[in-house]
């Protein structure tokens, strides 16, 4: 029987994956700090030291830390700890012969204002906060050492812990600013990441984009979700130059107060404001097929014009 550990599988993507691993007949060991909603839980701290994967077929390494601090901030220090040191401990215990798929995410890509989507040679560089710095540096050990990388955008899903809150969060007295007009965006199911993870330990090394089948109107997704969540609210736009403006505002004050946390940044104007369209193809032709979208959690979203 196939022995996989998923590491990080405690959290919304890394339980997914355990789940669907275990459903599969595999062998689950959850590395991580918690245990994991399925097979055996094996205790690991990627600021430490190296995991124990005796006996371990395939690693699913889903662990990092996420956010959205100013540079400098206690928080960034500890995604270079996890997202790349972290990875460097893995990729050591993993290196006798062990197959290694490394959940990354398009935060690592170049902002671009293309409307066309971003294939995998899209430029690596030029990320707008510390999350989208160390997984890019985190995913490059990966690739040197032979890994597939996955790189999903916005993963969602029942019982998400990032997107949906901190949307729901972002209205004000029935109203929800938004930046820039209408755009099409790019969001990855985690059950589709989750398919992917287990069939990506027989792709080629190489990095690979994880989305949903067809991009979906940002309006459309922001008020299926609202009406979802019972959220009355009126979807109104900022122009995006005054966005951006706003966002550097808010984190050059950040800087100013020690621990405290922007309201608005540049990377959450990106992420909303411009268009991210991925290119899937070249995770299709090694027989992956995204299953699910949005209209199965929220019911119909227009897909983008």
């Amino acid at each position: 029987m196939t022995v996989i550990a998923v590491t990080g599988a405690s959290g919304f993507c890394g339980s997914r994956v355990a789940r669907a691993a275990a459903a599969r007949g595999l062998e689950v060991r959850c590395l991580g700090r918690r245990p994991g909603p399925v097979g055996r839980h094996v205790p690991w701290d990627a600021t430490v030291g190296p995991p124990d994967l005796d006996g371990v077929d395939v690693v699913v390494h889903c662990a990092a830390a996420v956010g959205d601090p100013v540079p400098g901030a206690a928080a960034e220090r500890t995604m270079r700890a996890v997202n790349v040191d972290g990875t460097a401990r893995l990729l050591e215990a993993a290196a006798a012969g062990r197959r290694v798929v490394w959940v990354s995410s398009a935060s690592v890509y170049a902002p671009s204002t293309d409307r066309r989507p971003l294939a995998e040679d899209h430029p690596v560089r030029h990320q707008l906060n510390a999350y989208g710095r160390t997984k890019a540096a985190g995913e490059a050990l990966a690739l040197a050492a032979g890994a597939v990388v996955l790189r999903p955008r916005a993963v969602y899903g029942a019982g998400d812990p990032h997107l949906v809150p901190r949307l729901l969060a972002r209205v004000r007295r029935g109203l929800l600013l938004l930046p820039g007009p209408d755009a099409p965006l790019s969001l990855t199911a985690v059950e589709n990441l989750a398919g992917a993870c287990l069939l990506a330990a027989e792709w080629p090394p190489g990095a690979y984009n994880i989305a949903d089948p067809l991009p979906y109107g940002r309006d459309a997704v922001v008020a299926a979700v609202l009406r979802a969540h019972g959220v009355r609210a009126r979807i109104r736009h900022v122009p995006l130059p005054v966005a951006e403006a706003a966002a550097g505002a808010a984190e050059a004050l950040a800087r100013l107060r020690p621990r405290s946390t922007p309201p608005l940044t540049r990377y959450a104007v990106a992420q909303l404001g411009r268009p991210v369209v991925l290119d899937v193809t070249r995770a299709q032709r090694q027989g992956w097929c995204a299953r699910r979208t949005l209209a199965d959690l929220y019911g119909p979203v227009a897909a983008a014009g």
